[in-house]
């Protein structure tokens, strides 16, 4: 199954820590591995290793999402990030949906990952703002997400049931035109101490 998403085609982002390469269920053995690592958080959502096949699908299956799977250099599979809510019409992306193994996490890949991603985006696509989305109570995405550079665009209250039935509140944030050429500097600069 490939993506249904016609803008922006399908790519594959390589830098030094990382590849971002279209999703594909060839990568679902490795990614079970690599989601078995992580704990079960109540605030987020990581696919098991026995719903790796669906969630592959769901996200293959999206008309406003082109999916990636995180690899390292080395090409094995370590997560997904995601372009979703896509707006080809008004040339906006939400980067999003995004979860690593705790082999890579505190590395210099989610950096470079987002360098790769917001320079698509921005510098290929032309896009006019980069979205993020994060649950009110996940404060160290929250964090994470402004130390790229973002900025706290507004809380959505009550946004969405999650799956035990609770309200989340939806943290958003965002990167605009004008700002990335500030962003990318300071994405350069943090990636210069994992070289």
């Amino acid at each position: 199954m490939t993506p249904t998403c016609t803008w922006p085609a399908p790519v594959t982002l390589q830098g030094d820590h990382v590849i971002l390469a279209p999703l594909s269920m060839d990568h679902a053995d490795d990614l079970k591995r690599a989601c078995a690592e992580i704990p079960g958080l109540w605030y987020t959502s990581v696919p098991t290793p026995e719903g790796m096949e669906a969630e592959i699908t769901r996200r293959l299956s999206l008309p406003d999402m082109q999916p990636f799977t995180v690899m390292t250099p080395d090409g094995t599979p370590v997560g997904m990030t995601t372009f979703m809510n896509i707006d080809a019409g008004n040339r906006r992306v939400e980067i999003g949906s995004t979860w690593y193994g705790k082999s890579v996490q505190r590395s210099g890949l989610n950096t470079e990952a987002k360098l790769l991603l917001l320079s698509h985006a921005f510098e290929d696509l032309n896009c006019i703002a980069v979205e993020f989305r994060t649950h009110f109570m996940n404060q160290a995405s929250r964090a994470a997400i402004a130390r790229l550079g973002a900025k706290q665009d507004g809380i959505l209250r009550n946004h969405m049931v999650s799956p035990d039935g609770s309200l989340r509140d939806t943290v958003c944030f965002s990167i605009i035109s004008g700002e990335w050429s500030a962003v990318r500097m300071n994405l350069r600069h943090k990636l210069e101490r994992f070289s």
